[in-house]
């Protein structure tokens, strides 16, 4: 799957241009989707230097992202060739604008994590889950 995530109030509070503190779990369920396969593209207003830093605390705790902004991984032959929408195509967008606000990290995981299209509750994802909700 294809996962959009916004930076500022949805991985960390919201305190832009600075970082704010990191939302519960955010780092650790985003790292445990992207181990499940997943694709993540930090989708962000942040750019230049601000981007550079929100890129840089995330890197330092492992967090990695495919794409940032765009479909495509920087440096690959599409990057460069920006269309003159910034829309991008994914899956699920997890952003703190949703209709409804953001749920916390544990309930994004139930929804879109675990491989849970395959109906099982066994395995690392089910307990991980379990440790995350406490």
């Amino acid at each position: 799957m294809i996962i959009a995530v916004d930076f500022d109030g949805t991985i960390v509070e919201h305190k832009y241009p600075s970082i704010g503190k990191e939302k519960p779990f955010a780092v650790d369920t985003l790292r445990q989707l992207a181990a499940e396969g997943n694709k993540l593209i930090l989708w962000t207003v942040r750019h230049g230097e601000t981007l550079d830093e929100a890129l840089e605390w995330c890197s330092k705790r492992g967090l990695e992202f495919y794409a940032v902004n765009s479909n495509y991984p920087a440096g690959s032959l599409f990057a460069e060739r920006r269309s003159a929408s910034p829309k991008i195509e994914a899956d699920v967008f997890i952003d703190d604008h949703n209709l409804g606000g953001l749920p916390d990290w544990g309930e994004i995981y139930q929804r879109i994590g675990g491989e849970h299209h395959h109906h099982h509750h066994h395995g690392r994802a089910y307990r991980w889950l379990k440790k995350l909700l406490g």
